[in-house]
């Protein structure tokens, strides 16, 4: 495709089966301060800093999508809040929210780094993020993150919460983990007028061990609990993969996210920015599209728009993630605080 013109710059992206990509991930670092088990090593190698795109350059690619109707930005990781400066791209991203371009900028932390900055993210646009959760046990906690603190975590909650910003907890189900605490979690987060979203672990990059041995089927937690909670549809959504019922005993919502018990591609929106400038347009694929050449050959937008257009024309109808003992590969060799979680 040559280069877009002035006129098509702004034309909505649409996939070839008809999806509108209204909704970009933004990875802003691959470093974090945990080590969680099911995302990384103990010991990682990550990506030069010379490789990552500068605050700017996000800036410019998130620009972009922008203009080609993208209503929601979430930044991720790794942890995007060790990202030095970060707080200059959620001030600069905010200008979309004040114009009525943006519907939502927001980001999915594991709560290390909120209690220093809960206040600043609201400043700067911030109303609603995700937090991982796995445990509430604090020695369970520290295992499951290698190097994680709980108390550092509730923290960062209650001074997100003071400042204004909703949270929402995100739960990775781990068998022989924390499979007996889910009921703990959901009256946890419901506790606090939170959400709770459960989350099958996914086959993505070496994490030194079997994922068999981690791998807990939510289609299993969810008959557990129906022992014991009453569960009821509701049609609830935030732009992203979970599909959410009501827990009738605490009135508070309860989202499943199942890539590999019953996928949720049919109606995917969404496209994932690696902090190396690499658009992802499919989790569980390993096809992207190099946005970092474009982006830095020239100092207009005419090379970007061109190649966001060729790579939305290749996004796939699905992935192909499967966990079991025949197939202990994982999906996609990049890991998880690669593309962004």
């Amino acid at each position: 495709m040559q280069g877009a013109t002035a006129q098509n710059s702004e034309t909505p992206l649409v996939d070839p089966f008809g999806r509108s990509i209204e909704y970009l991930r933004v990875s802003v670092t691959d470093r974090c301060d945990f080590r969680c088990v099911y995302c990384m090593t103990e010991h990682m190698t990550f990506l030069p800093k010379k490789d990552l795109l500068s605050l700017e350059e996000l800036d410019r690619v998130c620009a972009a999508f922008v203009r080609r109707g993208v209503r929601k930005l979430r930044i991720t990781g790794g942890e995007p809040l060790v990202r030095r400066n970060i707080l200059w791209l959620f001030r600069s991203l905010g200008r979309h929210l004040e114009s009525g371009a943006l519907d939502e900028l927001t980001l999915t932390t594991n709560g290390s780094q909120l209690e220093k900055h809960a206040t600043d993210l609201y400043s700067a646009g911030v109303r609603r993020i995700n937090v991982s959760l796995d445990t509430l046990d604090p020695e369970k906690f520290r295992t499951v993150t290698r190097w994680g603190d709980l108390s550092t975590v509730l923290r960062g909650v209650d001074a997100a919460e003071a400042a204004g910003i909703q949270v929402k907890f995100n739960a990775v189900a781990l068998k022989g983990i924390n499979e007996n605490e889910i009921e703990d979690l959901i009256r946890f987060a419901h506790g606090r007028g939170a959400d709770l979203t459960l989350i099958e672990t996914m086959p993505l990059g070496d994490i030194g061990e079997d994922r068999t041995h981690q791998y807990l089927p939510l289609s299993i937690v969810r008959a557990r609990l129906m022992d014991r909670l009453t569960l009821e549809d509701n049609p609830y959504r935030t732009g992203g993969p979970a599909r959410y019922v009501t827990v009738k005993e605490t009135g508070g919502r309860l989202g499943f996210i199942t890539p590999l018990t019953h996928n949720f591609c049919e109606s995917c929106n969404r496209v994932r920015l690696t902090c190396t400038g690499q658009l992802y347009m499919c989790l569980g694929q390993e096809d992207d599209a190099d946005l970092r050449a474009p982006l830095r050959a020239s100092s207009d937008d005419t090379l970007l728009d061109a190649a966001i257009v060729e790579a939305i024309s290749r996004k796939p109808r699905g992935h192909d993630f499967i966990i079991d003992r025949r197939t202990k590969q994982p999906a996609v060799s990049r890991h998880m605080s690669v593309t962004g979680g």
